[in-house]
Order: structure tokens, then C-alpha cells, then sequence
């Protein structure tokens, strides 16, 4: 039997550190935006202790300013694609320079030069992700859908689907539904 579960990667990620920095007794101000204050300096060994409990899930203390500002990137990025009121109406790269509080252009060659894709390339895979778990657990139409990530029609969001997944949406939602009735 498999089990489809939502869940809110920004709620997600502040309880996960918030856990782990009070596990370790260190006293903190957490931001949303993938910042922790420390309110005191902490010693090596308890320092080594929260990047090691932290990594077994998966996260990284980053000290790279280039990696930072990436880092910042992707997270305006997944925040503006899971926010409950859909994606904002001005273009993407007004939005992440209004944000990030830096030259679009500049965003942009960074963020190639640190993750060899383009900050669009990101954008589109994210997009097709959320569209699958809209498709499999939110019982949107893909018209919806479409309207809730900005695509300019649903025939523009369905040849982006089919160029990431090789699939028209359509056909991956009955593979998948048909899937998971032959594992039940």
C-alpha cells in the first residue's frame, strides 16, 4: 500500500532546525528565510554536533558567500511556488530581484555559474514537480493548475510537462493512478 503525503517545505524545514538547535541548548532567532541568528557564540564541539545531527537530514551549514546567495535563490524560488495564494503576478525575475535585493542579471550568471543550469531550467523542473503532486493529490484540473503557477495557457504548462517528464500530463496521471490500483 503506498502512501501519498503534502507537506509545506517551509513549515517543514523550520520545525526540523527549530528541533535540532533546542536539542542542542543553543539559543537562536530563526528566520524564513534560511537564516539562523545565534544569540550567543557556541563552542566547536557543540557547533560540530548541530552540523553533524543536521546533516543526517539532508542540510548543510553553508559558509560559501556564493552558495549563500544560490541558497537564497532556491528557497525565494520553492517559496513562491508553494505559496497557498499561488505564484505572484509580476514577472520571475522582478520577483527574485525584489527579494533577493540584487541585480536580476547578476542572480542569474551566479547561480548558472554555481549550479551549471539557469535559474529558468530550475524554475521549470520545480514547476513540473508541483504539477505532479497537484495532478495526484489536490484533484485540480489542469486548468487550474495552470492558473495557480502563472503558465500563459495549459497547452504551454502540458509541452513543458511532456518535455520534462515524457508524458502529457493526462496519460501521467492514469499511468500513476493505475499504478497505485494495481498495488492495492
Amino acid at each position: 500500500m503506498d502512501i501519498f503525503i503534502k507537506y509545506n517545505y517551509e513549515r517543514t524545514y523550520q520545525v526540523l532546525i527549530r528541533e535540532q538547535l533546542e536539542r542542542h541548548e543553543i539559543d537562536f532567532d530563526l528566520t524564513n528565510s534560511g537564516c539562523i541568528t545565534l544569540d550567543n557564540k557556541i563552542c566547536r564541539e557543540k557547533y560540530d554536533s548541530l552540523v553533524k545531527s543536521l546533516k543526517h537530514y539532508g542540510i548543510d551549514i553553508v559558509d560559501n558567500q556564493k552558495v549563500i546567495i544560490v541558497q537564497k535563490i532556491k528557497d525565494v524560488v520553492r517559496k513562491m511556488l508553494h505559496a497557498d495564494n499561488g505564484m505572484p503576478l509580476v514577472k520571475i525575475s522582478t520577483y527574485l530581484s525584489e527579494q533577493l535585493n540584487e541585480n536580476y542579471r547578476s542572480l542569474s550568471s551566479l547561480f548558472s555559474e554555481v549550479c551549471h543550469i539557469s535559474i529558468e531550467s530550475f524554475i521549470i523542473f520545480h514547476k513540473i514537480e508541483l504539477v505532479k503532486q497537484l495532478l495526484l493529490t489536490d484533484k485540480l484540473t489542469l486548468t487550474e493548475i495552470s492558473h495557480r503557477l502563472q503558465y500563459s495557457s495549459v497547452a504551454h504548462l502540458s509541452n513543458q510537462f511532456k518535455n520534462i517528464t515524457g508524458f502529457s500530463p493526462s496519460v501521467f496521471q492514469k499511468i500513476t493512478m493505475t499504478k497505485r490500483a494495481q498495488l492495492n
